[in-house]
């Protein structure tokens, strides 16, 4: 079977080197780049793919509404999460997102090729540190459910995260391509879910819990 994959990153150094992975474990695989959300919807719209390696953070869209879409479109269309953000950390809240893999993009070459061949045999990838992560938070879960964070959705993440790198409302509207004020009322409703009152409020209680 030759597969096609679409491969979404905003950085072309990351697309070349893993589009480069790709041709060597499945050399007849047709490979599709994109490097914004808009890209991928419109490719998805197009075309049928059988892997999907997406970033997380690309301008023009985000990723559960882009997910969201590809699910109703391409239902069997297997998606693998390639970011620099922490396993551990986020990994699972992309998995319950609908991702069907996670993978880092600090992974050494024997990792990547073992989740790629995972996804393409299984259609599933979770690294050994997910796994830990995985059964951790399931032998936590009294701690994992008293954790403010938690009560926050993914949209909400997003821009929590943004507003935590200091980005104005007016750049996370322009990322995102969301209205301001739907930027204003996300912030207002994570500063009611956090307890919190500012922006540097929100940071201590992420620090607190190790987030």
């Amino acid at each position: 079977m030759n597969e096609k994959i679409l491969i979404a990153d905003d950085h072309g150094i990351v697309r070349i080197g893993m589009a480069m992975m790709l041709k060597k474990l499945r050399p007849h695989a047709t490979v599709v780049e994109a490097d914004n959300y808009a890209m991928v919807l419109d490719l998805v719209e197009k075309e049928k793919f059988d892997l999907l390696i997406l970033d997380v953070n690309m301008p023009q869209g985000s990723f559960q509404s882009s997910v969201d879409y590809i699910k109703v479109k391409q239902p069997s269309t297997k998606i693998l999460v390639f970011s620099a953000l922490d396993a551990q950390l986020h990994g699972l809240r992309y998995i319950h997102a609908g991702a069907n893999g996670f993978l880092n993009k600090l992974a050494k070459e024997d990792e990547v090729k073992k989740a790629l061949e995972r996804m393409f045999t299984s259609g599933n990838y979770l690294s050994d540190d997910l796994k830990d992560s995985l059964i951790f938070n399931s032998a936590k879960k009294e701690a994992f459910d008293e954790n403010p964070f938690h009560s926050l959705s993914n949209r909400e993440m997003e821009i929590a995260t943004r507003l935590m790198k200091g980005m104005r409302l007016k750049d996370i509207s322009n990322e995102l391509n969301i209205h301001v004020s739907t930027i204003s009322t996300y912030k207002n409703r994570i500063f009611e879910k956090l307890s919190v009152q500012s922006v540097p409020e929100m940071m201590d209680v992420f620090k607190f819990y190790d987030i």
